[in-house]
């Protein structure tokens, strides 16, 4: 029976709530000393490619191995879907990307805003909660162009520079949907080829991108220089965080940072050639660990570590490319997962992901706790004190327990979705994935890395792992659990159908 009054765990709930943000439980009644987040995301790192989770990497990552130690390390943490935009959708909505209109891939050059006029998001909940809120880097969620006449806007088609007013104001991105503040290049690969300060180009994009030049067709600022991107929005971040303590220090503030890499163009600078045994991929990743650094080192000199919740993860897993990586180097991206980016196989969806908040997240801990991404909005409103309506986060489960390693009697969530790029679906329920094809392949799986890993051969509608035993996902149980293929399709149905797979 509902009643109105708070029963005795929701009464608790509320009060663990209040302990953790005045900072000590049995705290007198003060005005509530809210913390700052900052969010960093990687483009298209793999699971293996840390060295504090695959004892072979070949890549050292420093700052990130010191992060986890920090803080808590998930070891079970998914992507909403194996690429890019769908992903940050749910980062931002709590919800799942193919309940919106892009139902498969990515949005790709001059498309229009994906999050829906009206949405609430992360980032305008945090607005309306007092907090200062930033975007900085790769955006690749869709704006409204200044086009003045009508061209053709398919992807592999040179824009013309004259199809735009750069004058006029370009909307639709971060600053519409909760951010005061928005610096990057929307997509790195993409035209046009300019920084972005809220709705505003920096620069006229008057030359076309040469051939010569990695990345589609385009507009492009003359001078521009791929290899300026990363250093750029790395000191627009700590910048931002330098900004933030001196000018309103009483303010707390949310900072979003989707970096533009490991991504393909793999333009590491001259710092960082060399540094890794993976070759030029190897060293992009040297450069996001530096990136990370640079900005815990802003946290660190403005006294802001210890009430400062940092998130650090990946929205995929890494590009086809890391089967080359793997069979030159030695390097596996994916380390011991089948799978990469765009698949529904576990090597493209689960993602490294680390969190730290100093006297609240116990240090130096991992946690097997089955997350996602989406999860972040209830998990932030979890920690405010937010009650979200009916109508948002669909997906968002809050894993503030997990985070703040409470012993679990059951899992946080009942079963996570995962898309691939082409939006064949599967559901993980416990220790059992079911992927709804034949296949979790949405690449051309090489037959070397097959035979090396000794993967099974099957011809079944469908696959099923138990991933206690089989993390590998070599043996396709299909054929031998009916019930629980059954089980398991008759929920993902049902998660299709409701609209939202969270109960509140």
């Amino acid at each position: 029976m509902k009643h109105n009054q708070l029963d005795r765990r929701e009464f608790l709930g509320a009060m663990a709530v209040s302990a953790l943000l005045t900072g000590r439980a049995g705290a007198q009644p003060t005005e509530p000393r809210k913390p700052n987040i900052v969010f960093i995301l990687a483009d298209d790192m793999g699971y293996g490619d840390l060295a504090c989770q695959n004892a072979s990497s070949k890549i050292p990552t420093p700052n990130l191995d010191r992060l986890a130690m920090q803080g808590m390390r998930f070891t079970d943490a998914h992507a909403p879907t194996s690429v890019c935009t769908p992903t940050r959708y749910g980062i931002l909505t709590g919800r799942y990307c193919w309940r919106s209109r892009l139902k498969e891939q990515v949005l790709w050059p001059w498309d229009p805003p994906l999050i829906e006029e009206g949405r609430q998001t992360v980032a305008s909940m945090l607005q309306k909660s007092g907090y200062r809120t930033a975007c900085i880097g790769k955006w690749h969620l869709g704006w409204t162009w200044p086009f003045v006449k009508d061209v053709d806007k398919a992807r592999d088609k040179a824009v013309p520079v004259d199809a735009f007013d750069w004058s006029r104001p370009i909307t639709g991105g971060p600053c519409a949907v909760g951010f005061d503040y928005y610096f990057g290049d929307d997509v790195p690969n993409f035209p046009p080829y300019v920084f972005i300060e809220n709705d505003r180009a920096l620069a006229v994009p008057s030359a076309q991108k040469p051939d010569s030049m990695f990345c589609n067709p385009g507009p492009m600022q003359p001078g521009w220089k791929l290899e300026a991107v990363m250093p750029a929005i790395t000191q627009k971040a700590a910048g931002w965080i330098d900004g933030c303590a001196k000018d309103t220090p009483e303010k707390p503030f949310f900072l979003y940072f989707p970096l533009t890499a490991p991504h393909t163009p793999i333009v590491p600078t001259d710092a960082f050639k060399g540094k890794s045994k993976a070759g030029a991929y190897g060293d992009w990743v040297c450069e996001v660990d530096w990136a990370v650094g640079e900005v815990l080192q802003a946290l660190d000199r403005n006294k802001l570590s210890d009430n400062t919740l940092v998130i650090f993860t990946s929205d995929n897993g890494p590009e086809n490319s890391a089967y080359e990586c793997a069979e030159k180097y030695g390097h596996f991206s994916m380390g011991g997962l089948r799978g990469v980016k765009r698949d529904t196989w576990e090597g493209g969806h689960r993602i490294p992901f680390m969190s730290r908040w100093p006297g609240h997240i116990p240090a130096g801990t991992t946690s097997s706790e089955i997350i996602c991404l989406t999860d972040f909005m209830a998990t932030v409103a979890a920690l405010l004190g937010i009650t979200l309506s009916g109508d948002v986060a669909e997906d968002s489960y809050n894993i503030l327990p997990a985070l703040l390693g409470e012993k679990l009697d059951h899992p946080l969530r009942e079963a996570t979705v995962h898309c691939s790029c082409s939006c064949r679906f599967a559901l993980r329920k416990g220790n059992w994935v079911y992927i709804d094809y034949p296949t979790g392949d949405d690449n051309k799986e090489p037959v070397w890395f097959k035979e090396q890993r000794r993967y099974a051969p099957h011809n079944s509608p469908g696959e099923l792992y138990d991933l206690s035993k089989d993390l590998p996902e070599r043996t396709n149980l299909y054929a031998e659990h009916p019930d629980i293929v059954a089980e398991l399709k008759a929920l993902l149905e049902k998660y299709k159908a409701d609209g939202r797979s969270v109960r509140r």
